[in-house]
């Protein structure tokens, strides 16, 4: 098997896939929460949550373990269970999906847009059954998906919407931020992700009664937090009305999110900087077909993926050796759900953008703080077909 230079190592490539960006701030944050006696579900993740709803504009946030987690216990707590089936676009991540399945319902797989790899909404209503509960779009690469109609077919097919919005922290639509327009909204704060809590999720709602629900739920359905079981009464007189699971965001984690989120318009900045740095260099190159940002959207520039096609000269995966020959780390977002062993039997039409799509695309070094020389190592590469 050919060996790949790992990605996120600097001493090993000339430019990695991704690199964190942790500042001084964001380490004196952890060290400061390592001080405190309570370490997990305390002020600290409240705080993080406050400030998460006024960024979103949310009525309510609640963290969680990972975003995976966070798009489990919006079904749950949404009432999603066995027989149910929810569509879900068959590009996207793996975790998407194995939500649906830890739910006890049946992903269903929708075709993508080519423009912006987006889920189809033709797609969706194709995919629409009698046994059809919910909508798990996907706001891809940090672009806005259709939400807009897709909130159309699920208001006119009494269908719930939870909105997968792990790489769209600070994406709108009409200046409506995503995860605000479905019942829940899904958010990751993974490594690669727009500002990081490590591992780390957000559950964004308008929903009181869904706010409830996840609180207790995230924390095994016990009836008080922590913090109220310790600061009066008794600490063991509590309730669980029905089980639950840990899946509670712990003060080391907020508090780095809490200083993060400080700096995402920064962030975000730099990212849309070095998108349009990438679409100057590369839209003009024959065969190489640069991503595009909608109308009436704000964009969070989490990925830079370029479709490789017939007219560059050699196909995407020469491309990616070329790359890795370079010491330069790419990979593809995403592999199709339906051609993974656990998920195949649940294709029921043809995935045709897909199959397409998953030929040619491929996704470029990205990052808030990569450099221009980085950039021109990974623009001179694509540009041997017509140097």
């Amino acid at each position: 098997m050919r060996k790949i230079n790992n990605p996120f190592n600097r001493s090993s490539v000339k430019v990695p896939f991704f690199s964190p960006w942790i500042t001084n701030d964001d380490k004196k944050a952890v060290n400061d929460a390592l001080d405190s006696t309570l370490l997990t579900d305390g002020p600290k993740l409240r705080e993080f949550e406050s400030e998460f709803s006024k960024f979103t504009s949310a009525r309510y946030s609640r963290g969680v373990s990972n975003a995976t987690s966070a798009l489990h216990l919006s079904l749950r707590c949404l009432g999603i269970g066995k027989g149910d089936e929810v569509i879900v676009p068959d590009m996207t991540f793996v975790a998407t999906a194995n939500a649906v399945l830890h739910s006890g319902a049946v992903p269903v797989f929708a075709d993508v847009e080519i423009e912006d790899m987006n889920i189809s909404v033709d797609s969706i209503k194709e995919n629409l059954t009698s046994k059809t509960k919910a909508i798990l779009p996907v706001h891809f690469a940090g672009n806005v998906c259709n939400i807009s109609e897709i909130m159309k077919v699920a208001r006119s097919n009494n269908l719930l919407v939870v909105e997968d919005c792990a790489h769209a922290i600070g994406t709108k639509y009409k200046n409506k931020h995503v995860g605000t327009f479905g019942q829940a909204g899904c958010f990751s704060f993974y490594p690669t992700k727009n500002i990081t809590t490590i591992e780390g999720g957000m559950i964004t709602t308008n929903s009181e009664k869904l706010a409830e629900l996840v609180t207790a739920a995230r924390n095994h359905g016990i009836t008080k937090t922590l913090s109220e079981r310790y600061s009066h009464g008794r600490p063991w007189e509590y309730d669980m009305s029905e089980p639950g699971y840990n899946y509670r965001l712990d003060e080391i984690r907020a508090s780095l999110g809490i200083s993060q989120l400080k700096r995402i318009k920064q962030l975000n900045q730099l990212r849309k900087n070095a998108f349009e740095y990438y679409n100057t260099k590369l839209q003009k190159i024959s065969g190489i077909i640069t991503p595009k940002t909608s109308k009436n959207t704000q964009s969070a520039y989490h990925l830079y993926i370029i479709r490789v096609e017939k007219d560059y000269g050699i196909s995407r995966d020469k491309l990616f050796d070329r790359f890795q020959r370079s010491a330069i780390s790419t990979t593809v977002h995403y592999k199709p759900l339906h051609q993974f062993t656990a998920f195949r039997k649940y294709a029921k039409n043809q995935l045709k953008n897909v199959t397409k799509l998953y030929n040619e695309i491929i996704s470029l070094p990205f990052y808030p703080n990569i450099t221009r020389k980085e950039q021109d190592l990974v623009i001179q590469c694509i540009n041997e077909n017509h140097s």
